[in-house]
């Protein structure tokens, strides 16, 4: 899924960085050292305020329009796009569990039942094992 949400950036004090805040994700604001820092971390922040949201089942909000969002708050701000790819920052940093429904023999399902096995751990290792993930 690809997302885009406008930015305002902000110089701070000269020689100080920048601000960026993302009016459309309420507390979304983070800073760089350069403009192209200042832009890694919204994509960031703005990837990981989405992330959440979709992670406890909501919607992401809607993207406002570039030519409502005006960035005359402060001295010499300008308003930009960002572009996020939600599945590959997912891929990265998603932590939200997943259920899933398996099925074994009966017989295998007790011996391992006697045996405390965590089925949910066996499957994990099992799968990173699987996939060459450490």
């Amino acid at each position: 899924m690809k997302l885009s949400y406008p930015v305002c950036i902000y110089p701070n004090s000269p020689n100080d960085g920048f601000t960026a805040i993302v009016p459309d994700l309420p507390g979304c604001v983070t800073c760089g050292d350069t403009i192209q820092e200042v832009f890694e971390m919204a994509v960031d922040a703005v990837s990981g305020w989405v992330l959440t949201e979709l992670e406890d089942g909501n919607t992401p909000p809607i993207s406002s329009e570039i030519t409502a969002i005006h960035a005359d708050e402060y001295p010499n701000g300008f308003t930009s796009m960002l572009i996020l790819d939600m599945d590959a920052y997912a891929e990265k940093y998603g932590e939200k569990a997943v259920r899933k429904n398996c099925t074994i023999p009966a017989w295998l399902n007790t011996q391992a039942e006697l045996s405390g096995i965590n089925f949910s751990q066996v499957l994990q290792e099992a799968l990173l094992q699987k996939l060459h993930v450490e």
